[in-house]
């Protein structure tokens, strides 16, 4: 039996020893093949790869880049052109002391409910600046950046020059020296600007000038070559493919969500509204086209007292006081919102936040404005009464109004609401909401990116 054993081992020994012998130029061949490839790709040995906690290997996971497409990159403008002025206060504007607005990155003081800033509508390009400070994806490449931040603030710069008789060449100074400095930096040749963005915290009639007539209101800002390159936003823009508004800074600037829900909460939960319609604000004499006067004496003259009125002229404290002007809108069903000094208000975005309908007499004064904040569907949220019928006395405000049945009164209602996130400028950004700010940063990022193509092509 042993001697059996031997001899099967024996003929297994020379079997192995025969496969190995015949295997071995394969075997060379590969050898000499992993070399010659090592050499280009590296070694083929494959590391083992780690397992994470759910059993994946990390590997197979790639790390997306979530700011791919959105980094901003913010220009360090000279201080003459942000910070000077904010230091320079007290000056910006004849006998009215700014400085309490440029309190907290210029929402103002605090009043007493959280969240609740005394905010001057024309702070908007300091608002601006200090949450794009704030903004997820900054970056300190410019070669990176998808978009160029220029943080000038020209709404302050030309406080104090636009009224005083001074003439052209004082108050385009600081529009010339802006954009040349802007001209000059390496950046800018890249798109030749349009990849560029800058915030104004005016209307645009107040930087629109045409010519050099003293006479003339304003600067020439927004009509120099630099400028009409750049994405320019505006709190009311002129209808040019660079300029887009955004809406005014009401009062309300919350820092989380929860801020966001309790105040919609509250805005829903508001006793039955006490009147039809409100206006808040003066009439316009010496504007021939004004229907301001018109829409005092349709609200004085309503029937079942169905009409509040906030007389700006006779009790100018009360219209600015944030609390008396967001209580009497949430006493309200709609709000009047017809021009004033220009087409635009501040009074429609507090009358949204106060979960107001906004009833408006003019296109101009939401619809061809704020296109990236508010609904396209104006009926969804808003009453439009043409202002040719109040001035020709052919239209009853109160009747307009008071045949709109309580179901879509309801559902305006609703939808005003909604919009409250979109059109508030939160102190930071908010968990899972879009604010003003949110949304005119994405938008413009959009723009860039369409420009972008038709600049490579």
């Amino acid at each position: 039996m042993s001697f059996i054993n031997s001899q099967n081992l024996f003929h297994t020994m020379i079997a192995t020893c025969l496969l190995l012998f015949l295997a071995l130029p394969a075997l060379l061949y590969i050898s000499s093949y992993e070399i010659s490839i090592s050499k280009i790709i590296g070694p083929l040995s494959v590391t083992p790869s780690k397992v994470d906690e759910e059993g994946i290997s990390t590997a197979t996971k790639e790390t997306p880049d979530l700011c791919s497409g959105r980094y901003v990159y913010i220009h360090d403008l000279p201080p003459r052109f942000n910070q000077d002025l904010l230091r320079d206060c007290h000056t910006l504007i004849q006998f009215w002391d700014f400085c309490p607005y440029m309190e907290n990155n210029g929402f103002g003081r605090p009043l007493n409910q959280t969240g609740w800033y005394g905010t001057n509508q024309f702070t908007l390009s300091v608002i601006f600046h200090n949450r794009m400070k704030q903004y997820e994806c900054l970056t300190s490449n410019s070669s990176l950046a998808s978009a160029i931040y220029v943080p000038f603030y020209p709404s302050l710069q030309v406080s104090p020059i636009l009224w005083g008789g001074f003439n052209t060449t004082v108050r385009d100074a600081g529009a010339l020296d802006f954009t040349k400095w802007v001209r000059e930096k390496p950046e800018w040749a890249r798109m030749m600007g349009r990849d560029h963005f800058f915030v104004v915290g005016r209307i645009s009639w107040d930087l629109n000038r045409a010519g050099d007539n003293n006479n003339n209101w304003g600067t020439k800002l927004l009509r120099l070559p630099e400028s009409r390159n750049m994405t320019v936003l505006s709190i009311e823009s002129n209808p040019y493919d660079n300029e887009f508004g955004v809406p005014y800074p009401t009062y309300f600037h919350p820092s989380s969500d929860t801020e966001v829900l309790e105040w919609q909460g509250k805005v829903r939960r508001s006793p039955k509204r006490s009147f039809l319609f409100v206006f808040a604000g003066a009439p316009r004499p010496w504007q021939s086209n004004s229907i301001r006067g018109e829409l005092i004496s349709q609200c004085k003259n309503a029937t079942n007292n169905s009409c509040t009125l906030v007389h700006c002229s006779q009790n100018d404290d009360l219209c600015s006081t944030p609390t008396h002007i967001i209580e009497m809108f949430m006493k309200s069903e709609f709000c009047l919102q017809p021009p004033g000094d220009s087409y635009t208000r501040r009074s429609t975005f507090d009358s949204i936040l106060a979960g107001c309908i906004p009833v408006f007499f003019h296109p101009k004064s939401a619809y061809t404005q704020y296109l990236w904040h508010l609904p396209g569907i104006y009926t969804s949220y808003s009453v439009y009464i043409p202002e040719e019928g109040i001035k020709n006395g052919t239209i009853s405000i109160e009747k307009v109004l008071s045949e709109i049945s309580e179901k879509d009164v309801s559902a305006m209602r609703e939808e005003v609401i909604k919009l409250i996130p979109r059109i508030i400028y939160a102190r930071k950004s908010l968990e899972t909401f879009e604010d003003a700010f949110d949304v005119s940063v994405k938008k413009v990022l959009e723009r860039i990116e369409d420009a972008r193509r038709l600049f490579d092509w």
